[in-house]
């Protein structure tokens, strides 16, 4: 996946498509599964429900 899937623009502004880890804070993405999220980073991991 490229960066510029990331982001999308609205308004003129720059919005995130993910969800950042809370953990690691802004700028680190969480990956999206079938059931959860989790980040590369830390390890964090939030189930869908």
């Amino acid at each position: 996946m490229e960066k510029r899937e990331l982001y999308e623009i609205k308004d003129n502004q720059l919005v995130r498509k993910r969800k950042t880890c809370p953990k690691c804070g802004e700028g680190v993405f969480m990956a999206e599964h079938a059931d959860r999220y989790s980040c590369g980073k830390c390890g964090y991991t939030e189930f869908k429900k």
